[in-house]
């Protein structure tokens, strides 16, 4: 059934219908379908504007990241393409024009998002590894690598993200907390295995 479902989803359900069944279903098979025929593409105009494929990257898995909440702003009777591409062009202008590195790049040393969310004290350990903490993000869900993203690089309040995500403030503030200690526990047991490993 899940064969005959991707099938399906993958040659006759249109851009909007998927966004349509996402949204009322909450069913992550839907934003997937979505993301595989639009990764590229996002990446594409990424790269035509920034001009640097590692960071391009980088922007494609925010904008994805970022629609898990702003799928509910697309308003029926619009184009998704059209709509996504203006997402993507926004958030790379944004980024552009404020000269920051305000899109997570754990695999750079020089990783912005180490000071930005204070991981360090989070953590319990003097430095943060990169490599390790983009191993450690990976395992995170979706979901929660957006909260995160939205409260720690995008500086938004409890009340905008409870506002977007459809929660109440406290169940936000417990879904962060949970979140970060889900991130550090995860970071500290690949820290181990790294240096059990040595």
């Amino acid at each position: 059934m899940v064969d005959t479902f991707a099938d399906y989803a993958s040659h006759n359900v249109t851009d909007e219908e998927l966004v349509e069944l996402f949204l009322k279903s909450g069913n992550n098979r839907y934003f997937e379908k979505l993301y595989d025929r639009y990764a590229l593409k996002v990446f594409q105009k990424c790269l035509s504007l920034t001009r640097d494929a590692g960071r391009a990257e980088d922007l494609t898995h925010d904008v994805f990241l970022k629609l898990v909440f702003k799928m509910n702003t697309f308003k029926k009777g619009a184009k998704f393409s059209t709509w996504l591409y203006s997402v993507t062009y926004n958030h790379c202008m944004d980024l552009m024009r404020s000269n920051k590195k305000r899109v997570i790049t754990v695999h750079q040393e020089s990783a912005d998002c180490i000071e930005h969310m204070d991981l360090d004290n989070l953590f319990g350990v003097e430095e943060v590894d990169t490599k390790i903490l983009r191993q450690a993000l990976d395992q995170l869900q979706p979901e929660e690598k957006s909260l995160l993203y939205l409260k720690y690089m995008d500086d938004r309040s409890i009340r905008y993200i409870a506002g977007r995500s459809q929660l109440t403030e406290s169940a936000v503030k417990m879904r962060l907390m949970r979140s970060r200690e889900k991130l550090r526990r995860v970071y500290l047991e690949i820290a181990y295995l790294w240096n059990f490993c040595k």
